[in-house]
């Protein structure tokens, strides 16, 4: 059975294409129209071992909100599609992940209820030409549309390039944990049954 997510998202503000494969090998087509963006969900894949597929239309002449949010919510619909009923999966994935100056830490838990702790200090406006408050914005979005838990902490870092590389990455790491196989588990990994 094969773990993978296509969805398609139009508005008026974007249009979105986004193909998610859990048991890739970490390529990655990424089109977003920001290159910075392009390059963090390059390294999400590369780092969490997912294929990844994704093109972005989205009103780059206001400025990257509505991308980057709307990218997280399509992201994270793929996510909660391509897990399925999360029968045998280790639910939980975290990751402790340097990044030259910068220390980041995630903590995911796909357990059917959405909540971001996002405890990160950005300095910059920008970094490229992405706006740096849209990075919240994205793993926001990501933890309500895969209604998993999802922590992401800045243990030390100074260069806001790095901090949003580490956290990026250490997301991929601590999801693709989370969506592994476990064949200790049977059924979901919950005492109620069903996550």
């Amino acid at each position: 059975m094969t773990r993978t997510a296509s969805i398609t998202r139009n508005t008026k503000e974007t249009k979105i294409s986004l193909t998610l494969d859990l048991d890739g090998t970490g390529k990655a087509e990424v089109r977003t129209g920001i290159g910075f963006f392009d390059h963090m969900m390059e390294g999400f894949a590369r780092h969490g071992l997912f294929d990844l597929t994704l093109t972005v239309e989205g009103d780059l002449h206001v400025d990257t909100h509505h991308t980057v949010e709307d990218t997280g919510i399509v992201l994270g619909q793929a996510i909660q599609e391509a897990v399925g009923d999360k029968a045998g999966l280790a639910r939980y994935g975290h990751m402790i992940l340097p990044m030259d100056d910068a220390l980041m830490l995630c903590a995911v838990d796909l357990c059917g209820r959405p909540w971001l702790s996002w405890d990160v200090s950005l300095t910059h406006e920008r970094v490229g030409s992405l706006e740096t408050e849209t990075v919240r914005e994205f793993f926001y979005a990501v933890s309500y549309g895969a209604m998993m838990n999802l922590h992401v902490k800045q243990l030390s870092g100074l260069n806001d390039h790095h901090i949003i590389e580490g956290a990026f990455k250490a997301f991929a790491r601590a999801l693709c944990l989370a969506t592994r196989k476990d064949e200790r588990v049977t059924g979901v990994l919950s005492t109620k049954g069903v996550l």
